[in-house]
């Protein structure tokens, strides 16, 4: 089986390394964070200290990391993986980032002999830890079909978005829709409490008509009827606040540089920030539910407990 490199090893990179343990292959991680380190480890992932030292006999490297400048910078410098991975290892890059970065990182891969594919997943923890996420892979066809053998443990399906850039691409535009989507599963749940239905009932009657969405199916913001929602665990982070606005300031930003008016994007954006503004930048994303009560209350939150 091929030795993989994984900069990364949060709550997605984490789940995503522990499919590829079980798959067989031999996983060189680094993360910063202690915890994240131990989880992996108890995984099986091999966790080294640095860059240099994960990425020196790769098959392949993948990065799952917050922001696109975490990503430059472990591409880049004396100690990063265009510095020190073998030249036939893959590149790939799972991080939701900018156009610019990615497109950044195909273009020095390139130039400096290394094989690059922006490979962007959805399907959130619970696909990563089923081993069900969605790959939406930018790149060259030879590329992308070296990248398929390696995604394969992780995934329940492998997309070919198109080109270079064009996987983040399409990713930019999904997480635009699932947050723009997560506001009407947070406003239609309190509407229908507010007029005496019961929450189970609602989200069942819901669940199989028009207001089906993978928020709703995934992180509804009520606690006791999606065991996979935030809600359920004091809307602990799944998917941070402070991530989900990064990815719809990308996806509005990106926008602008194509003449588009996004205004539910906008909304999106402006209720993530109000929860950022609150101190709630590190629970879940799924917490704007608060912002819909007049005074903030919200079943499955309690602000003592955090």
């Amino acid at each position: 089986m091929a030795t993989i490199a994984w900069i990364g090893l949060g709550n997605m990179g984490g789940a995503m390394t522990a499919r590829l343990v079980a798959a067989g292959h031999r996983v060189l991680g680094v993360d910063l964070n202690p915890a994240a380190r131990a989880a992996a480890a108890a995984a099986g992932v091999t966790v080294v200290e640095t860059v240099a030292e994960a990425v020196a006999e790769a098959d392949a490297v993948f990065t799952m990391l917050p922001k696109g400048e975490h990503v430059r910078a472990v591409y880049e410098g004396a100690d990063g993986i265009w510095a020190n991975a073998p030249q036939d290892a893959l590149l790939a890059d799972s991080s939701t980032v900018d156009i610019d970065t990615s497109r950044h990182c195909h273009e020095t891969s390139q130039s400096l002999g290394f094989r690059f594919v922006d490979a962007p997943v959805s399907g959130g923890v619970a696909g990563a830890s089923a081993g069900t996420l969605t790959f939406m892979l930018g790149g060259s066809s030879e590329d992308i079909d070296a990248a398929a053998a390696f995604i394969t443990p992780m995934s329940g399906n492998i997309i070919t978005a198109g080109g270079p850039t064009a996987g983040i691409a399409a990713k930019l535009a999904n997480n635009m829709m699932l947050f723009i989507s997560l506001l009407a599963a947070a406003e239609g749940s309190q509407l229908a409490a507010g007029l005496g239905l019961d929450p189970k009932t609602f989200w069942e009657i819901a669940r199989v008509s028009s207001a089906d969405s993978w928020a709703m199916r995934t992180w509804y913001p009520v606690p006791g009827i999606v065991p996979s929602a935030a809600a359920n665990q004091n809307f602990d982070a799944t998917f941070q606040t402070l991530l989900a606005r990064k990815d719809v300031a990308l996806a509005v930003d990106a926008g602008t540089r194509n003449d588009l008016s996004l205004p539910a994007a906008q909304l999106a954006l402006a209720q993530f920030d109000r929860l950022i503004e609150e101190g709630l930048g590190e629970k879940d994303c799924s917490l704007i539910v608060k912002l819909v009560s007049a005074d903030g209350a919200v079943d499955g939150y309690d602000a003592a407990v955090d």
